[in-house]
């Protein structure tokens, strides 16, 4: 697995990623209470352009509904299928238009490294473990409100569309046989909040955001995976952490 090696680390170093987190949302406060209040990027409100880079660590998941063939004599032996949730990362690039003194409109593309368990389930108390890897190049773009500046904080919240193209096909390619497959393409409508946090030389933005799949990725194999299945709908929650000027 490609990313099975990332989240080994992770899951070995997440105690002091969690505290770099903790310690870079409060030294500013910290700070302020030590010495005269310090107004960062003054001026950087006014600008019409911003750029940056994000990190995302996500949780995602199938949202998945039966179809009527799951309750047919073919498909007795199957006593259900039941998605799981899995960790992945994305990499991007921010790009920010100022529309107005409270509006943003946000363009940010990215690469997303997914993973999807689903476990088939049978009466006879097998278990078939099926993981779709799954590489996206998305481009969310969302509009950005934004609470009034206070001293160096501002909340703000987002939503819009994010398209996505499965681009690890080779690899899929590869895997095709006797697997549960899914769609290339897709689109999610993204809701979330976050906190823009000005330093002198950057403004740090951590964010979480919600994400729902609109279309059905399910697609039909010749090995009868995608028998009992109507519908699978990518659901997502990220924690961003962004970096602009």
């Amino acid at each position: 697995m490609y990313s099975t090696h990332f989240w080994h680390l992770l899951h070995i170093y997440w105690h002091k990623i969690a505290r770099i987190i903790i310690l870079a949302l409060f030294i500013p406060l910290s700070s302020m209470g030590q010495e005269a209040f310090q107004f960062n990027l003054p001026f950087s409100d006014a600008k019409w352009l911003h750029y940056g880079f994000s990190i995302g660590l996500h949780t995602s998941s199938f949202q998945l509904k039966y179809s009527d063939t799951f309750v047919t004599p073919e498909m007795d032996s199957v006593h259900s299928i039941m998605p799981a949730p899995a960790f992945g990362f994305s990499l991007g690039f921010i790009t920010d238009f100022r529309l107005a003194d409270q509006f943003n409109i946000r363009v940010l593309p990215k690469v997303s490294f997914y993973e999807f368990p689903v476990d088939y389930n049978y009466t006879d108390g097998r278990i078939d473990k099926q993981l779709i890897e799954a590489t996206y190049v998305e481009i969310p773009i969302l509009i950005k409100y934004k609470s009034e500046r206070h001293k160096n904080f501002r909340v703000y919240f987002v939503g819009g569309i994010a398209p996505g193209m499965e681009v690890s096909g080779k690899k899929r390619k590869e895997q095709s046989d006797n697997r549960l497959l899914t769609q290339d393409l897709n689109l999610n409508i993204e809701m979330g909040m976050g906190i823009d946090m000005y330093y002198p030389l950057f403004k740090f933005s951590p964010e979480i955001r919600f994400s729902k799949g609109l279309p059905n990725l399910l697609k039909t194999d010749k090995y009868g995976y995608s028998d009992g299945i109507e519908s699978l709908r990518m659901n997502v929650v990220t924690l961003y952490l962004q970096f602009s000027d």
